[in-house]
């Protein structure tokens, strides 16, 4: 067996308000069932779900309700601008 199918399932999910002064908040994190809870869950809303094992791991020690740590700020920004610009919701500046 490979590394990934002894690994239990996990996920993140993160909430961001577009507000002045807000950082993205985990709302929810789980391993196993609570996991695949959280990723339908994130599917039936219509939420963009991304695989990053090196982020998921760092993102999984942040508590519920908690915000992201300004270490991770870019990390985050670059996963957000990539969904918004798949979805058409980022307008990319021109150069």
């Amino acid at each position: 067996m490979n590394e990934c199918s002894t690994k239990p399932l996990q996920a993140v999910a993160l909430h961001y308000d577009h507000q002045p002064q807000s950082s993205p908040k985990v709302v929810a994190t789980g391993r196993g069932d609570l996991a695949e809870q959280i990723i339908a869950a994130a599917k039936l809303a219509g939420v963009d779900i991304v695989q990053d094992p090196d982020l998921l791991e760092v993102l999984g020690r942040v508590p519920v309700g908690e915000e992201i740590p300004a270490e991770l700020f870019q990390a985050v920004a670059e996963i957000l601008t990539f969904i918004y610009r798949i979805n058409g919701r980022y307008a990319a500046a021109e150069e």
